[in-house]
């Protein structure tokens, strides 16, 4: 295999008629289309070790997707000033490349990253969610007080075992340090969640908005989605939050590109709980 360069691309998208991020036989998937595209481009195969920062699930949207592939470098040369507008024309308008740049060979768009951040959109308008925004908006049928839902999110920052809020997979470890999570209400009267961790496991920020909506409303005490953290297993009360309202807005990397192989080492290690 001859010299090969690594490329960044900044990729955003409308969840909706996508299967999720990650190559499945006969379902439309974001990264499918990538790759179909990127072969009609460049030749079949050429692109190669496509890996995604964070694989959303079906109907989750995304703004600040990060992913890398690999080029020979001959081909980079000859693509470089214009592979994102040939993309632009060739890929369906749900899904966009808004940034292709060359990065380190050790830079991994999974496992050099710091952090991932994500927004949740929900109306409590009693007439429901304006139409050209009920893709991304999920519209809730009761009234929710932002009071509560900061109060049910504030025992959720930090680094906890969310087994309470993830979908268990064998030999994968639940811990995780949440270091942002707040709710604001814009001006339009949408309810914003901003949740950021180093990691998600499967189906957590949808189960950990989920648990706080049902707070927010008046259904559960504010406390109710603290206390689940001392659940050993995956709570079954907890209802997952749609999809639709989720959208992946940012994913952060080191400052020093020399840095984002010592990031992927330690983020590739296996997490281990913190003595108290």
């Amino acid at each position: 295999m001859g010299e090969r360069t690594r490329l960044r691309l900044d990729v955003a998208y409308d969840g909706t008629a996508f299967s999720g991020w990650a190559v499945q036989p006969q379902r439309r998937t974001v990264a499918g289309v990538l790759v179909e595209t990127l072969d009609l481009v460049l030749g079949g195969g050429v692109a190669t070790g496509l890996t995604v920062a964070g694989r959303t699930d079906a109907g989750v949207h995304a703004s600040g997707q990060v992913c890398h592939l690999d080029l020979p470098v001959d081909v980079w040369q000859a693509y470089e000033g214009r592979l994102l507008r040939r993309l632009a024309r060739l890929l369906p308008t749900d899904v966009r490349v808004r940034a292709i740049r060359s990065v380190p060979l050790t830079f991994d768009a999974r496992f050099s990253a710091t952090f991932r951040r994500y927004e949740y959109r929900v109306t409590d308008e009693r007439w429901g969610c304006e139409p050209l925004r009920r893709h991304e908006i999920l519209a809730w049928p009761r009234s929710l007080d932002l009071d509560r839902l900061t109060a049910a999110a504030a025992g959720l920052v930090g680094e906890h075992d969310f087994a309470a809020y993830c979908r268990r997979k064998e030999n994968a470890t639940t811990l995780r340090e949440v270091t942002r999570l707040e709710w604001r209400r814009d001006v339009d009267g949408i309810l914003v969640a901003t949740v950021q961790a180093d990691a998600f496991c499967q189906a957590m920020v949808r189960s950990l908005v989920g648990a706080m909506l049902v707070a927010g409303d008046g259904r559960r005490p504010v406390r109710w989605p603290v206390d689940l953290l001392s659940r050993q297993q995956r709570a079954s009360e907890v209802t997952v939050a749609p999809a639709h309202g989720l959208t992946l807005v940012a994913v952060g990397y080191p400052d020093d590109p020399t840095d984002y192989a010592i990031r992927a080492e330690a983020t590739r290690r296996l997490r281990v709980p913190v003595d108290s």
